[in-house]
């Protein structure tokens, strides 16, 4: 009985794990269907303006910064101050010692005066513009699709599950106030939660890679359900019951940036991140989701809490306000 029993867990384990690893490859497919922003670029001259602005800004200006001062600033300096004792031949003691560490002391502060001057203002500057592209070129995007009817079936499908959500009175103000307030929070503590499991021995490394592949899914197709006027609780609902799916279609922007130093890491997300907001504006998930669960007899894999210490911080701050309050009111009426 017992090995039957065992026989029987090893089997469904595999199957979910096959389940699993079908529904990551589709969610990394779709995240690969980058033929979807030439479409829109042609289809929208601002969608076209935007995402060009982007380039302009983090891949030419951005990246071609520290690509200067890596190929050209640094080496120049290290020519004009050089470390005189790597110049001599002699095995003695340098006679030089004071100066060589003078010119390292100039050298350095040289470099962080770029870094303090230069690329910390342009990576606020740009971190604040490139906020604001990133929601218009969601919006023209969806704007787009809908006006072409490529996902009008499943725009029209969100806003009827959330139309019942939505109330066009002040308490439905205040709950959408605090939705956006709330989403801020939750996106911010799951940030300092993938910063820290980065530390973790062993594991850290290969945990913080699938967070930030969850966080930047997230992020994707979070501009998409904010205009789909999707509610808060069915995005995380939907999002954590198809956790392989959305782990796979972060994979491609988390990787292709994953191995460089910070700065150059940025830079490339910055570059790949508004191609996938409209590969994910225009992905119709839920369809690509429920395809695969009829081959699966509609066996599902069930829901991770991926965002459970992330909601319970949120939660806590929130309730310090009159809005959180409010909102937990409405939620205990809902139920």
């Amino acid at each position: 009985m017992d090995g039957r029993s065992i026989r029987s867990s090893m089997g469904s384990l595999k199957a979910k794990s096959k389940q699993a690893s079908v529904l990551w490859a589709e969610g990394f497919r779709e995240a690969c269907c980058l033929h979807r922003v030439v479409i829109y670029c042609l289809r929208s001259r601002e969608i076209a303006i935007r995402t060009g602005q982007c380039f302009l800004l983090n891949g030419f200006i951005f990246l071609g910064s520290i690509l200067v001062l890596r190929s050209v600033v640094i080496p120049t300096l290290q020519w004009v101050l050089p470390d005189v004792c790597l110049l001599t031949t002699s095995q003695e003691l340098c006679p030089f010692g004071g100066i060589s560490r003078f010119y390292s002391f100039l050298q350095h502060g040289l470099i962080q005066l770029v870094y303090v001057f230069w690329f910390y203002p342009m990576y606020i500057s740009s971190f604040i513009l490139n906020t604001l592209w990133y929601n218009d070129i969601a919006k023209y995007g969806f704007f787009a699709i809908e006006k072409h009817g490529t996902s009008s079936s499943e725009s029209s499908t969100e806003k009827d599950m959330s139309a019942s959500d939505k109330a066009t009175d002040f308490e439905g103000l205040m709950i959408e106030v605090f939705e956006q307030v709330y989403s801020v929070l939750l996106l911010s503590f799951f940030f300092l939660e993938v910063y820290v499991t980065g530390f973790i021995p062993f594991i850290g490394k290969a945990l913080n890679l699938l967070l930030l592949s969850w966080m930047y899914a997230y992020y994707c197709f979070e501009y998409k359900w904010n205009y789909s006027g999707l509610s808060l609780d069915k995005r995380l609902d939907f999002f954590e019951s198809n956790w392989p799916f959305f782990a796979g279609f972060g994979s491609p922007c988390v990787l292709a940036a994953f191995f460089y130093s910070p700065l150059v890491s940025y830079g490339v997300m910055a570059i790949l991140f508004p191609l996938f907001v409209l590969t994910a504006t225009g992905s119709e998930a839920d369809k690509v989701i429920a395809s695969q669960r009829k081959k699966w007899n509609g066996a599902r894999l069930g829901r991770i809490p991926i965002f459970f210490s992330s909601d319970y911080l949120s939660m806590k701050v929130l309730s310090l306000f009159p809005i959180g309050s409010h909102r937990q009111a409405h939620d205990q009426k809902a139920q």
